[in-house]
C-alpha cells in the first residue's frame, strides 16, 4: 500500500508497533519540545526534542533555496523521489537530538550512524537573532478589552495586525499585577527555559517562590536543575512517569495572590518560541477569594465540581511538594467556575477509576451534562492538534472506534450506534501551511509528526483539513493549541468545546485494554471542557470574527475558520523528519532535517 506525492512515495511500514511515542524514544518525549541545560548563558540552553532541534539547526544554519541545488541537496531530493528510504521501525529513526548543532561541513548522507555528542546551542529553534523585542504598546495596560464570559483567550502573536492581539494575552500580562499581587506560583509544564521564564515575571514578583512541576529524568533532569542554579527562589517537583513513552505534558499555572488564588490552564511551553509566532490558547479562572475561617471541606465548590476534580488531579501526582498547594486550594472559594476539568494521569485503571481520566472522562461528562440533539449524527466532530501518535493499521483500532464513540456522545443514550455516521474533520497543518507561515519551515519543529508513524497510517490522510484562521488573524501562526468540538451542520453552533494539552494520541487520551475492562494512559495532560448547560445555554453560537474582542461579545471564539477546508489531492500533512527542497519558505530557506 503506497501513496504518491510531490514529496515521494509513502510506503506502508511492515511494522505495526502500536506504541504511542510521536518522536523516536530517545529521550521519551512526544509532542512539544525544549529542555534547556546550562543556565550560564543563553547560548548554552537547548531544546528537548528532535523536531525542535532540527528546526533550530535549519534556522541557525539555514539552507537557502537555489534553482541549482548543491550535490548534497540533490542527493536528498533523489532519496525522497524514489521513496522514503527510511527504516520501518521507530526505534531506528535518526537521533537528531544528539547530533552536533555546530556543523562545520555538510554531513555525508550515505554514512552510517554518526558519532553523537552534546554541543552548545542557541536558546531557541530560531537562532539568537530571530526574536525581536515587542514594543511597549504590544502589551495591555488594563482589562477593558477582556471578555470574561468564557475566559478563553488566545496568545499574542508577533508580526500580525494589532487588532488581532487586542484582548489576547502574553505571559508577561498573565503574571503582571493586573491580575493580582503575586505571593507564590507553580508552573506545570513540559519544556522550560528557566532564565526566560524568570524574565516574564515583573520585577516586583521576580524573587517570589516558584515551583516547577516537570517529567524530566536522569541527565535531562540534571540539566534542568542546573539551569535553575542562579535562582534561589525556584524549587522542583518531579512527576512520576511509570509507563514507557509517557510524558508530563500538562501546562498549568497556580497563582497565589494577596487577594486570592487563580488557575491558568494553557497550551504553551515555558519557552519564548511558544509565545512568539504560534497560535496558543488558555483558560484563565476567575480570582478565587479565600473562604471564611472554619468553612466546611465541601465549601467553595462549583456546579461543575471543578474544585474536587482539581484536587483529585493534584493528588494523583503523589508528591509531598504539592501538599501545601492542595491545602491552599481547599481554603479558597472556586464556586464561580463554569468549566469542567479533563485530565490524564499515567496508569492502568479499572472499574469506576476508568472514567476519571482521558477520553472516558470526556465521555462521562458528555453523557451526564449534554442532551441529545435532533439529527445529531449530522453534527461533525472537529479535532485540531499539533502532533499525532500511532493509532494502528486502520481507523477502527482506536480513532474511529473508542475515541470516536467518546466524541459523539451526547446525553445518557450515548448514541454509539450512530457514531460511525458522524464526520470527523481533523485540522493539522499541511506542508504548504508550514512553508508559508510566519516562521517558515522551522515552525514544523513544533509539529513532530514523524515519517515512521505517518507511513503506518496512510488511512489517516483522508481526515486531514488545512489550518486556516482568518477569523483570528492567525492563518500564518502555526497552531500549537489543541481543540476538539462538536459543530452543527452549518458550522454556526457548538454542542461543546474543549481546549487541552492533549494531542491526537493514545498516550494522551488513553486506550482500552483487556476486552474494554481496563484503561491505560501514559501521560499527564490537562484541559477544560466548555458545556452550554454550565452557561445556561442550549448551544454556543460561533463567533464569526474573534477580534477585536469586546466585553459584549456573546459567541464562542473558535480560533480557526469553520468549516475547515479539506486537503487537495496534492496536499500532504507536515512530517518533520523528511526534507522539503522543492520550494522556499517565507525566509527563502529549504528544510533539510539532517
Amino acid at each position: 500500500m503506497s501513496q504518491e506525492s510531490q514529496h515521494g512515495k509513502w510506503t506502508l511500514s511492515s511494522s505495526d508497533d502500536d506504541d504511542d511515542n510521536v518522536i523516536p524514544p530517545t529521550p521519551p518525549k512526544n509532542s512539544d519540545t525544549y529542555n534547556n541545560p546550562e543556565p550560564q548563558s543563553k547560548s548554552n540552553r537547548m531544546e528537548c526534542s528532535e523536531a525542535r532541534r532540527a528546526a533550530h539547526v535549519n534556522q541557525n544554519n539555514p539552507v537557502k533555496y537555489e534553482n541549482s541545488p548543491s550535490p548534497a541537496v540533490k542527493r536528498k531530493r533523489e532519496t525522497e523521489e524514489t521513496g522514503w528510504d527510511l527504516s520501518s521501525s521507530d526505534d531506528e529513526a535518526p537521533k537528531l537530538n544528539q547530533q552536533s548543532q555546530s556543523k562545520k561541513s555538510q554531513p555525508k548522507h550515505s554514512s552510517p550512524k554518526k558519532v553523537k555528542k552534546e554541543d552548545a546551542r542557541p536558546p531557541s529553534p530560531h537562532g539568537p537573532a530571530y526574536f525581536k523585542e515587542e514594543p511597549a504598546d504590544f502589551f495591555e495596560t488594563n482589562l477593558s478589552s477582556m471578555n470574561d464570559t468564557f475566559r478563553f483567550y488566545l496568545n499574542k502573536v508577533t508580526g500580525i495586525d494589532k487588532k488581532y492581539n487586542t484582548g489576547a494575552l502574553h505571559i508577561k500580562e498573565i503574571l503582571s499585577p493586573m491580575f493580582g499581587t503575586l505571593k507564590e506560583s507553580v508552573q506545570f509544564n513540559y519544556c522550560f527555559d528557566i532564565p526566560w521564564m524568570v524574565e516574564q515575571y515583573p520585577p516586583e514578583f521576580r524573587d517570589k517562590p516558584v515551583m516547577l512541576v516537570h517529567g524530566e529524568k536522569r541527565e535531562s533532569k540534571a540539566r534542568l536543575i542546573q539551569q535553575a542554579q542562579p535562582y534561589g527562589h525556584i524549587r522542583f517537583c518531579q512527576a512520576k512517569l511509570d509507563i514507557a513513552f509517557g510524558t508530563h505534558h500538562t501546562k498549568m499555572m497556580l497563582l497565589w495572590y494577596l487577594e486570592g488564588f487563580r488557575v491558568i490552564i494553557l497550551t504553551s511551553n515555558l519557552i519564548r518560541a511558544d509565545w512568539y509566532q504560534k497560535t496558543q490558547g488558555l483558560w484563565m479562572s476567575p480570582l478565587y477569594p479565600r473562604l471564611p475561617e472554619g468553612s466546611p471541606e465541601t465549601a467553595g465548590e462549583s456546579p461543575t465540581n471543578f474544585k474536587r476534580d482539581l484536587l483529585e488531579y493534584l493528588e494523583a501526582y503523589r508528591a509531598p511538594e504539592l501538599a501545601d498547594w492542595i491545602n491552599r486550594i481547599k481554603e479558597h472559594d472556586l464556586s464561580e467556575t463554569r468549566v469542567y476539568l479533563i485530565g490524564s494521569t499515567p496508569g492502568r485503571f479499572q472499574g469506576p477509576a476508568m472514567e476519571k481520566w482521558g477520553h472516558l472522562r470526556l465521555r462521562k461528562l458528555l453523557s451526564e451534562h449534554t442532551k441529545s440533539i435532533h439529527n445529531e449524527e449530522k453534527w461533525p466532530i472537529v479535532g485540531q492538534f499539533s502532533s499525532i501518535g500511532s493509532m494502528g493499521i486502520d481507523k477502527t483500532k482506536w480513532l474511529a472506534g473508542e475515541f470516536q464513540r467518546t466524541l459523539t456522545t451526547l446525553g445518557k443514550g450515548g448514541n454509539s450506534s450512530t457514531s460511525s455516521e458522524t464526520q470527523m474533520l481533523l485540522v493539522y497543518p499541511s506542508v504548504d501551511n508550514v512553508r508559508t507561515s510566519l516562521e517558515g519551515y522551522p515552525a514544523g519543529g513544533s509539529l513532530p509528526y514523524s515519517i515512521q508513524t505517518a507511513q503506518r497510517q496512510l488511512w489517516l490522510h483522508s481526515y486531514f483539513h488545512h489550518w486556516q484562521a482568518e477569523t483570528s488573524g492567525r492563518t500564518d501562526a502555526m497552531p500549537h493549541i489543541k481543540t476538539y468540538m462538536r459543530v452543527s451542520p452549518d458550522f454556526t453552533q457548538l454542542a461543546w468545546f474543549l481546549v487541552t494539552s492533549a494531542n491526537l494520541s493514545k498516550a494522551a487520551w488513553g486506550a482500552l485494554e483487556k476486552n474494554n475492562t481496563q484503561m491505560m494512559v501514559r501521560s499527564y495532560e490537562l484541559g477544560v471542557l466548555f458545556l452550554p448547560s454550565a452557561f445556561n445555554m442550549s448551544t454556543f453560537s460561533v463567533q464569526k470574527n474573534v477580534f477585536p474582542v469586546t466585553s459584549s461579545t456573546k459567541g464562542f471564539p473558535v480560533p480557526f475558520d469553520l468549516p475547515p477546508q479539506r486537503y487537495s489531492g496534492k496536499d500532504q500533512p507536515w512530517v518533520w523528519n523528511i526534507p522539503y527542497t522543492n520550494a522556499p519558505d517565507t525566509h527563502g530557506n529549504i528544510w533539510v532535517p539532517s
